[in-house]
């Protein structure tokens, strides 16, 4: 069905954020181009419980950091599918490290993952949107912390600080070429955090909200729908962190 519109989601072969951005896209009516990376048999196993949902959808390896590599995606994308509508840069690296111990190699990992893939990514698929008459909608994740950083992550909070940015200029230069493209940005809270952090920290996030609880991927998941939906929105950033950007409990 050449149709039926296609949403490209890197870092979606894991069941995290991106799977669950991709079922709530499913139920939109979406076909879906699942981006991995190293995830090559979670991808698989997300691609067939896809397809067995009778969803068409592919399963596509890239290296995000390498220009070339981005470029195959997504004219694998439109060879595959015949189209991209939609790209969420769910695909990010999130790691603890004290500011003691970051190094160049460090920096210049979160740059690429968090900074650069995101910043390819959208650049391709939004010169192929600017090519449809229909134009298409880029979503970026960024972080709420960027305008209130918390401790030992400063190589991640400064690659997740520019995406802002990123995103209020992409959304300029792509809406100037074709004003159906829309580019907006998500800023998330503590909506999936790592079953491996401490105790502590995990309760020190859930207190720093307003709502006093953990979110869900599926909040995420809702905000895409959002921005899908909401054709007057562009070059907005939107956070979905419980009111933590806003209240300071300290």
């Amino acid at each position: 069905m050449e149709s039926q519109k296609v949403a490209l989601i890197t870092g979606c072969g894991r069941r995290r954020i991106g799977f669950h951005v991709a079922e709530a896209l499913v139920f939109r009516g979406y076909s879906l181009a699942i981006h991995y990376n190293s995830s090559k048999k979670e991808a698989a196993e997300t691609l067939e419980y896809f397809r067995g949902q009778g969803v068409r959808a592919v399963a596509l390896h890239a290296d995000l950091a390498d220009e070339v590599g981005v470029l195959s995606l997504v004219q694998a994308v439109q060879h595959q599918l015949g189209r991209i509508d939609l790209l969420v840069n769910c695909a990010a690296e999130w790691k603890s490290k004290a500011l003691e111990e970051i190094g160049a190699d460090d920096m210049r990992r979160n740059l690429e993952v968090n900074t650069l893939a995101t910043f390819l990514c959208s650049l391709q698929a939004g010169l192929v949107m600017v090519k449809q008459p229909e134009g298409g909608n880029i979503i970026t994740i960024g972080d709420w912390a960027t305008e209130r950083p918390y401790l030992n992550y400063a190589a991640y909070l400064v690659s997740k600080g520019a995406i802002p940015a990123l995103t209020r200029s992409l959304a300029v230069e792509l809406g100037t070429r074709n004003p159906n493209v829309r580019v907006n940005c998500i800023l998330p809270g503590p909506v999936l955090l790592p079953p491996d952090l401490p105790e502590a920290e995990r309760q020190q996030a859930i207190h720093g909200t307003l709502v006093k609880r953990e979110g869900s991927p599926k909040n995420i998941a809702q905000a895409v729908s959002f921005f899908v939906e909401n054709d007057f929105v562009t070059g907005v950033c939107l956070p979905v962190d419980g009111g933590r950007s806003v209240y300071a409990p300290e």
